[in-house]
Order: structure tokens, then C-alpha cells, then sequence
């Protein structure tokens, strides 16, 4: 099958030469924010954006804020190449691919906090992580100025900071928030899962499957978060060698904990398994 080379401006005013043409045009521009290391989960944002939008913009750019000093920006995977293949026939109309001095110019000294969304859970565990996350994505908004942008839930505290974000800065953005692609055992996509061994990604499953038994008691009538949140811990503890970050059911709008179940709660996981740092979720009660 043949494949359609994609176009990729590296610059911003390359990308704003072409996407003043697709303004001009009269067309709405989708947004797929990523790090690269494609796989089928970014797929899902592109499909989504292509459905929704006329034209179709996917950044790649590692963003070196969002890490800590003891993260793996160094060694996080690099497949430009790849990624332009994956995306061949995809309906993407431009890739934006920027070297780091393209984004964060000499002197930059601005950041963007969002306060109450990014203080728990990552926010705790990662000190620093969303001030990054949120600066990379107002600028890449900023450039961009798409009519939607394009986000996973699988990093569902990073949307919920993403959306407070456009909200109380008065972006006139949609942002929408797609379901999480899993693999057939339930393992949610990620671009770190190539870290794990065959051994390490046998017993990362998990993760997922603490999630469905926690959905699947919701479902049966359990409602005390302790006895659901005992019950993920057992299967966790089953699966051995995985070490928890943490483990919550939280209030989908603040990710405070919830003692009982009223309404849809977000269950929430990191966990390390090997040296790789896996997270999860899953809306419970919707």
C-alpha cells in the first residue's frame, strides 16, 4: 500500500505560513497534542480530530519541563520517523515537530500554574510536572489556534488540568477528551509500556484489571470506598513486584478522595513495575 508523505514545518513560521492558508480556506483546524513514540492510542485523538475538524495538526515534541530531575527525558523515546509513517493515512494535514529552542526561546521565564487540579496525586508525586504541562500546552494553544484540541483520558488528571486551564484563561478552545485504547488483556496504551519485559508487562496487567473488578463492584451495589480500594490492593498484591505510587477514588472534578460512592468517581493508579512508572483510571458509576 502506498504511503502519503506527510507535511512537517520544524519552525513557527513555517507553521504559520501553512496554517494562515487553512485559515484562509475557510477550514477548522483540530489540534493532537504528543511527545511521539506513537502508537494506537494517538491513532484514536488523530481519528477523532479527523472526524470532527477539516484539518488536522499532530505536534511532536518531547517537552523537557514537564520532566523531573530524575525522569527519563534523556531516554524517552525519539521515532520521528516512525511516528510519520504511523500517521501516513491518517488524514493528517501537517506535523509540527520544533527543536526545544523553538519552543523555549533564550530568557523564557514564564509559566503556567493551575493550582488546585495539579496539586494532587502526580501533581504530588512529580513536583514541577504540570507547571511544565500546562505551559507547553497554552503555548502549543497559542501557535496553534485550533478550533479543538485533542487529548486521551488515559492522563486523565492532565485533562482535567488542561481544561481548567482554557477555562479560567478564556480560550475560545474545545477541548475534548477521548476514551483510553487498551490492548486486548486490558493494558492501557502507553509510550513507556516498550519499557517493560515480557515478565514485567505479564504482571502490569494488573493495573487494569484492579480497575474493572473496582467498576465491577460499583456496578453490583458496593459503595464504601475502603472495601472497593482493599479489593484493588489484593489484586495488585496478587500480581507481585509492583510498587504503588498511589491508589484513590477521587471526585472527578477535584481528585479529592471520596469515602462512598455517590456519582461517578474517578479511580485513579501509578505504580511502578520494574523501574517503569505505569498510570490508569477509569470512571466508576457513570
Amino acid at each position: 500500500m502506498m504511503t502519503t508523505k506527510i507535511e512537517v514545518a520544524t519552525t513557527r513560521v513555517e507553521l504559520a505560513r501553512r496554517l494562515d492558508a487553512v485559515r484562509a480556506a475557510g477550514k477548522s483546524i483540530g489540534l493532537v497534542p504528543t511527545m511521539g513514540a506513537l502508537h494506537a492510542g494517538h491513532l484514536s485523538l488523530v481519528e477523532a480530530c479527523a472526524r470532527q475538524c477539516d484539518f488536522t495538526l499532530v505536534t511532536i515534541f518531547v517537552n523537557p519541563m514537564q520532566f523531573g530531575p530524575t525522569e527519563d527525558f534523556s531516554k524517552y523515546p525519539r521515532t520521528l520517523e516512525a511516528d510519520l509513517a504511523l500517521l501516513s493515512g491518517h488524514g493528517v494535514g501537517l506535523v509540527f515537530a520544533p527543536a526545544t529552542e523553538e519552543i523555549y526561546r533564550p530568557g523564557h521565564e514564564t509559566f503556567v500554574e493551575v493550582e488546585q487540579a495539579g496539586t494532587p496525586l502526580e501533581g504530588r508525586m512529580r513536583p514541577g510536572h504540570f507547571r511544565g504541562v500546562a505551559t507547553v500546552v497554552l503555548k502549543l494553544l497559542n501557535l496553534v489556534r485550533p478550533n479543538v484540541a485533542f487529548f486521551g483520558r488515559k492522563d486523565y488528571q492532565q485533562s482535567l488540568v488542561i481544561r481548567r486551564m482554557v477555562a479560567d484563561l478564556d480560550l475560545p478552545i474545545e477541548i475534548r477528551v477521548c476514551p483510553t485504547v487498551r490492548e486486548p488483556d486490558g493494558l492501557a496504551l502507553s509510550s513507556r509500556n516498550v519499557y517493560l519485559s515480557a515478565d514485567e508487562r505479564r504482571r502490569a496487567v494488573a493495573l487494569s484489571r484492579s480497575l474493572r473488578l473496582a467498576a465491577d463492584m460499583v456496578r453490583r451495589g458496593t459503595r464504601d470506598s475502603e472495601t472497593i480500594l482493599s479489593a484493588m490492593r489484593n489484586v495488585l498484591a496478587e500480581a507481585g513486584g509492583i510498587a504503588v505510587d498511589y491508589l484513590v477514588l477521587a471526585n472527578p472534578d477535584t481528585l479529592q478522595d471520596v469515602p462512598r460512592i455517590t456519582g461517578p468517581t474517578v479511580a485513579a493508579i501509578a505504580a511502578r513495575v520494574g523501574k517503569t512508572r505505569l498510570i490508569d483510571n477509569e470512571i466508576l458509576g457513570e
